[in-house]
């Protein structure tokens, strides 16, 4: 079931998935990090990738600047795509 903010169907999204903010560093991540990744999501940009890692099944997907953002994307993968648990990534030492 798409929403406003990502066209995956149900079973698309993986249960873990891992969240920078960059959509270029999702794509990164999918092609130097996955095997047999498939691009689910690219609605406004905010690329989304499944595929394996180290034989598990995960999906990589942008969550844009801000809490905001984070909020509405984090809140329909939980809600919509039965997301079992979100890393965030890429906001380490920044400040």
């Amino acid at each position: 079931m798409p929403t406003p903010h990502n066209e995956a169907n149900i079973g698309d999204i993986a249960k873990t998935v891992i969240m920078p903010g960059d959509p270029l560093r999702a794509k990164y991540i999918a092609e130097n990090f996955l095997e047999e990744y498939k691009l689910v999501n690219e609605v406004r940009g905010m690329y989304a990738y499944t595929g394996k890692y180290k034989g598990k099944t995960v999906t990589v997907m942008a969550s844009g600047m801000g809490m905001p953002s984070m909020g509405i994307y984090s809140y329909e993968l939980f809600k919509f795509y039965n997301v079992e648990n979100i890393i965030r990534i890429g906001s380490c030492r920044s400040i």
